[in-house]
């Protein structure tokens, strides 16, 4: 689930549709662009009567926690949680480090106005460098609260101590309320949301060894690369730590279809609207090591399946949207398709993955609130909006918001997204076919080059089953996969990911785990006992940070720490969940005000209105029926089809 690695023409002759609502000047007055960046909704919900609403409800979260309360009283606190958040954790960095040599959008076409650009620019029309490729993250802490670190604090203790003696897996532990389809779609995801791009091979981080540590055999000390600097940062800046994202901000499929007009190029047919697919109808591999993903650290299996799937499903869009406008061109036919599949992924990521991953009641019923509001999803697919209010009939449809704050994602948001202990150490390869044992495979033999020989030897079909019905690894201490803290990635280094893990979330100044929880309005720990109950993992950590609970990593504690009834995750990472979360869609113009018919064609929104992971599964692979019968939710674990 790494963040480590990297992962539009417009439509001639557009018409442009009437914008319909409030202006986005509506609050604060027009876009101003520099370092003083100015867009609306400073004044979020700032009204006494919300005042108090916020302070009553943070006051029950510390005292009884939304968890333990009944479902109208943990949604009514969390609704104030999540003000208090909007209000007090997003920060611009660029208004106080200017930005020099930034990104430039383009000239604005008629096709911006209608479709998604490649780069992401123009989702804002008052700004329209907003959230595109090579735009920097943004902050959900205070700026004064992110300065760089020293370099005894990026040692201090070392990553390779922590990754040895608090993350090695001794024993697999499962996550059982879900399947590893969960863990494959969550980096799908993120190669869609975010990259720091490869390491800087010219600027090393020396990580000491112990003298009993086997690595030493290999090298002495670790050479961790560093992030590539921020190249619109002015020589000399003081400020917050900055760093770029190489892909789009938005939730826009960057994934399947790049942030370039060249990676966009590359996958399109040209004809019909449509992605390339092979004449096995997988997404090609090309053998230049230019082209080829398989090249790219972080490419596996479970990359490679849901590619296809969704590639498939964005020409199955194409088809539908040909036989209901049969004279729209290919290029029509590829900007609406894209507009469909973006929704889809954000309707299924917001709607199903993420309630599998938090199956709280009070989460499931909220987060689906996201999508569909409190009238819920039968009202939606049968009447469509029935409020302007975002929580009465959900968020998309609903007018656009920034919160005062230009939409980025954010360095934070890609901290606690670092969930490597998902993956478990084999993967039970089956056959649909009676559910016959087929392989007993590593991850190793599924990343890099070695995915092009799981496509050659394994239908499809069974992979997908086989990932449906095993479980990944839970997201705690002590389950850190040991083939990921020795891995051998495709250009033949070998790296410990765990430490990189550690040493990146310190080298991007994301608090250490107390003042994380102190700049999210929560208690922090005041004793390792209170972190955890485990009496001997406690005593561990502490001996590796001296004692001083004030040191634990942000990713340490948050494995650590005991989770809300049913959380995959921890609660102090479902805070910038339900912030960001709903973020991605509140700001994004095409999930908001541009969620409509004249953008998408009503055969596209009623694609996105009928269809989740279960039908697209079975659309492309309807032999997995009988696995699908009687699961609600595609990332729960599936029946095993054994006659």
């Amino acid at each position: 689930m790494s963040t480590e690695t990297p992962g539009s023409t417009s439509i001639a002759g557009a018409a442009v549709p009437q914008q319909r609502g409030r202006s986005d000047r509506r609050r604060g007055g027009p876009v101003t662009r520099g370092s003083a960046r100015q867009v609306p909704g400073s004044d979020y919900r700032k009204t006494p009567f919300w005042r108090v609403y916020d302070t009553v409800a943070q006051a029950i979260d510390h005292k009884v926690g939304w968890d333990k309360l009944p479902l109208p009283g943990g949604l009514a606190v969390l609704i104030g949680v999540r003000n208090i958040l909007r209000q007090k954790n997003l920060h611009d960095p660029s208004a106080v480090v200017p930005i020099v040599g930034g990104p430039t959008a383009p000239p604005r076409t008629p096709g911006d106005l209608v479709c998604r650009s490649v780069d992401g620019s123009h989702n804002d029309l008052d700004f329209p460098e907003m959230g595109m490729a090579k735009a920097r993250f943004g902050r959900n802490i205070p700026l004064d609260a992110v300065l760089p670190v020293t370099h005894e604090q990026l040692l201090e203790p070392s990553p390779r101590v922590v990754s040895r003696r608090l993350m090695t897996r001794t024993t697999f532990l499962p996550a059982e309320s879900v399947n590893t389809l969960a863990a494959a779609w969550l980096q799908f995801m993120i190669r869609d949301w975010f990259s720091h791009g490869e390491g800087d091979t010219s600027r090393l981080v020396d990580i000491p060894l112990e003298p009993t540590d086997e690595w030493r055999s290999r090298e002495d000390p670790i050479r961790i690369p560093r992030i590539h600097p921020d190249p619109s940062r002015p020589a000399g800046a003081q400020g917050p730590v900055t760093t770029i994202n190489e892909v789009t901000h938005w939730w826009d499929g960057s994934s399947l279809y790049g942030s370039t007009a060249e990676q966009q190029q590359r996958v399109r047919t040209h004809v019909d609207g449509k992605l390339h697919l092979t004449a096995e109808g997988r997404i090609p591999l090309p053998d230049d090591p230019a082209l080829d993903p398989t090249l790219v650290p972080g490419w596996w299996t479970g990359l490679g399946m849901l590619g296809t799937l969704f590639v498939r499903e964005h020409n199955a869009v194409c088809d539908r949207l040909r036989a209901e406008y049969p004279t729209w061109d290919d290029e029509e036919l590829f900007q609406r398709a894209r507009l469909v599949i973006a929704a889809l992924l954000a309707k299924i990521h917001t709607a199903e993955w993420t309630p599998a991953i938090i199956s709280h009641p009070t989460t499931v019923y909220a987060l689906r609130a996201n999508w569909f509001g409190i009238a819920g999803e039968r009202i939606a697919r049968s009447f469509g909006r029935i409020s302007d209010s975002e929580v009465i009939s959900g968020i998309p449809g609903a007018e656009t918001e920034h919160y005062g704050v230009p939409f980025s994602l954010t360095e934070e948001f890609a901290s606690v997204y670092r969930m490597h202990p998902l993956l478990p150490d084999e993967f039970d390869l089956r056959s649909l076919d009676g559910d016959r044992p087929l392989a007993q495979l590593s991850f190793p033999e599924l990343a890099g080059p070695h995915a092009k020989d799981v496509d050659a030897r394994f239908a499809l079909g069974d992979v997908f089953y086989s990932f449906g019905t095993t479980h990944p690894g839970a997201i705690v201490l002590r389950n850190y996969p040991r083939f990921l803290q020795e891995f051998t990635r495709p250009d033949g280094k070998v790296i410990d990911l765990a430490s990189t893990d550690i040493l990146r979330i310190r080298e991007l100044g994301v608090p250490r785990y107390c003042e994380f929880r102190r700049q999210l309005h929560l208690t922090p720990p005041t004793s390792f006992a209170e972190l955890t109950d485990d009496a001997e993992l406690a005593a561990e950590i502490s001996d590796i940070y001296g004692g001083d609970i004030e040191q634990v990593d942000l990713m340490v504690g948050l494995f650590a720490e005991q989770r809300p009834t049913g959380f995959a995750f921890s609660d102090t990472a479902f805070r910038i969940f339900i912030l960001m979360a709903s973020r991605r869609l509140n700001s994004d113009r095409f999930f908001t005000r541009d969620f409509r018919p004249e953008i998408y064609s009503p055969a596209g929104l009623q694609w996105v209105r009928d269809n989740d992971m279960r039908t697209v599964l079975l659309r492309h692979f309807p032999e997995l029926r009988p696995a699908l019968r009687g699961v609600d939710n595609a990332f729960a674990p599936w029946k095993r089809v054994t006659g």
